[in-house]
């Protein structure tokens, strides 16, 4: 058995994934699984860093709050888009950890991921596969699909909750 040492970094580009993940899915309630995901493109390698970076101010407490309790990972509101914040994060980090996991199928990083491979970074892509720029798929190291099973629905939740809610109060009836 081949024992890896790597520690990863994992930057998301929030708005990206979601936005791949309505389009692809046709559910604007749908989002990440971060219990689904990251463990499955960890493996059994050692998570430096979680940053997922967000356009705009409406963003989630409670994701901050999880992302920081589980993954001791961070949100990072971005004034425009995350392309520029996202790549001086990795640029910083890039002389401190063996990997690079970018959740974002934006061509838009084509840039950043050959300057991280000419530092010795391995660089991996993590995003849906149908809105995933092909020439970011050439350059990257490795690729990860995030499928419909990594996510998860605020609706289905909600119903759930409603249903069990609903269920209680007639019991107790």
């Amino acid at each position: 058995m081949v024992n890896i040492n790597q520690s990863v970094a994992i930057l998301i580009d929030g708005n990206n994934i979601e936005k791949s993940l309505h389009q692809v899915h046709g559910d604007k309630q749908l989002m990440l699984n971060f219990d689904n995901l990251i463990p499955k493109i960890l493996g059994n390698r050692s998570l430096n860093r979680l940053i997922y970076f967000r356009e705009g101010k409406n963003i989630s407490s409670k994701l901050a709050e999880r992302l920081h309790k589980d993954y001791h990972g961070s949100v990072r509101p971005c004034h425009k888009s995350a392309d520029i914040p996202l790549s001086i994060k990795a640029t910083q980090l890039a002389s401190k950890i063996d990997t690079i996991i970018i959740l974002s199928g934006d061509s838009d990083y084509v840039e950043l991921v050959i300057h991280l491979k000419s530092e010795g970074v391995r660089v991996e892509i993590c995003s849906v596969k149908e809105t995933t720029a092909a020439i970011l798929l050439d350059e990257a190291d490795y690729y990860h699909s995030i499928e419909k099973v990594d996510c998860f629905s605020f609706e289905s939740k909600n119903k759930n909750f409603k249903k069990k809610v609903s269920a209680t109060r007639t019991k107790n009836n």
